[in-house]
């Protein structure tokens, strides 16, 4: 049996086609979507939990050195992986609110899957965590069908990484292909994002069309400008419809960061002042939120960041701001930070203005965010979106019919306000905001596998 996948940045989905129509499997209790988080209780349980207790593969001698390891230091520290130890989407986020400072917590790993001088131990073991969740989410699937899945079609971005070009890309979907593999999936197949989602929209359409897909992910941004319309129905080779791609690694993960840095931080100190007068440094207050950025986390979690807080603190105007954000490095809640500005802004998507609450850093502790102050935080990744629109535009060399705004942050006005201003006279439209991806992706799958 084939679906469609889209192991995406912020949710992962599978679709399968039934009498002709994409339908979404439910993966989360009364959800089609599974959100891209997973926890454990040590990095190492991940890959003894794929060997112990589903008999996944380890060919590599990278990936059989992290299983050793791992096997080592969970039995060290008298660790017992068992089945539960592993845990997924909101099941993993539930228990890493409530314990954050004994839970491993990854969320997101595609968004690292591009990034530049991965060392071999470190690509086998985003292996073994891709693995992990698609071994999960098959699992699950099957578990509705009652049917066995041999067959994928799996969703990509244009670019994984703004930076590192075609080798970013060859060694992130490399990636995906061997976690895939390993998880069950027998015959894989890859689409770009933006044109499966294009791909559900054309199943609208009466005659040929100039399609713009704009397709903002959690962790990219992807643009397509397609020919569609019923004579390309069920082509398996549609080079000649690709007009213009583009894509950077710019999406709501982003937004949200931007929004958590500009609006929330302030709240633990950001942009504050010495009682000499001088200016508070910004970057750890940047660091602690910067979910997808490795380096910065490191910086901003490592042992040596307890002094520099504390000195902080001791120079600090307002000091009980400052113990607030130490309160984060202590109890690692970056993430919680940055889900709480992400609810805020799917709010602003219904309404002026939003309540973010930050009762887990300090009783009471609150702000409201309006759509003025969310459009001034986000200008910077916003531009970059923009960008990428002008860039397919520039590619096809023509204009688009019709604008279609898909992916997780489509529904927010601000975006939709800057896409409108940039081509005024286009019709803008869109679908199933977190949906469009996988239903396409199964249509695809339906060509490719039938």
């Amino acid at each position: 049996m084939f679906i469609g996948f889209d192991y995406g940045t912020a949710n992962c989905s599978v679709a399968i086609m039934k009498e002709g129509v994409p339908t979404l499997l439910p993966l989360e209790k009364g959800s089609s979507l599974l959100p891209s988080m997973l926890c454990a209780p040590t990095r190492d349980t991940v890959s003894e939990w794929l060997f112990r207790h589903h008999q996944v593969p380890t060919p590599e001698a990278e990936n059989q050195a992290i299983l050793r390891r791992a096997l080592a230091f969970n039995r060290e520290e008298d660790i017992e992986v068992t089945p539960a130890s592993v845990q997924f989407g909101l099941a993993s986020l539930a228990q890493y609110m409530a314990e954050p400072e004994d839970t491993w917590f990854v969320k997101s790993p595609k968004s690292f899957l591009g990034a530049n001088g991965l060392k071999p131990q470190q690509v086998a073991f985003f292996e073994d965590l891709v693995c992990a969740m698609m071994l999960h989410i098959r699992q699950q699937a099957e578990s509705q069908l009652n049917d066995s899945i041999s067959q994928a079609v799996i969703g990509r971005p244009v670019n994984f990484q703004g930076l590192g070009g075609e080798e970013a890309n060859r060694q992130a979907q490399g990636i995906l292909a061997r976690a895939a593999s390993r998880a069950g999936f027998k015959e894989v197949e890859f689409q770009f994002e933006p044109v499966a989602a294009g791909l559900e929209f054309e199943a609208t359409l009466k005659e040929e069309t100039r399609v713009l897909i704009v397709d903002i992910g959690g962790g990219t941004t992807d643009c397509s400008m397609l020919l569609m319309g019923p004579q390309w129905h069920d082509k398996a080779e549609r080079q000649e419809s690709l007009l213009g791609h583009s894509g950077c690694r710019v999406g709501g993960n982003d937004l949200d960061i931007m929004l958590t840095f500009k609006e929330l931080m302030p709240l633990l100190g950001s942009g504050g002042m010495t009682q000499k007068g001088i200016a508070l440094p910004a970057l750890p207050w940047w660091n602690a939120v910067a979910i997808n950025d490795v380096p910065a986390q490191s910086d901003f979690y490592a042992t040596a960041s307890r002094k520099q807080l504390q000195d902080l603190i001791r120079d600090a105007q307002e000091p009980e701001k400052v113990q607030r954000l130490l309160k984060v490095w202590q109890q690692r809640l970056g993430y919680r930070l940055v889900r709480a500005a992400e609810e805020s802004k799917i709010a602003l998507s219904e309404q002026a203005l939003a309540k973010a609450e930050l009762d887990f850093i300090e009783s009471a502790l609150a702000t409201e965010i309006s759509t003025a102050q969310l459009k001034a935080a986000i200008a910077q990744p916003l531009e970059r979106i923009q960008e990428q629109v002008k860039l397919a535009l520039d590619e096809s060399g023509t204009r688009p019919d019709v604008i279609y705004l898909t992916g997780g942050s489509a529904r927010s006005p601000v975006l939709r306000q800057a896409l409108t201003q940039l081509l005024p006279d286009i019709r803008l439209t869109s679908g199933d905001d977190f949906g469009s991806v996988t239903a396409g992706l199964a249509r695809w799958a339906q060509v490719m596998f039938r």
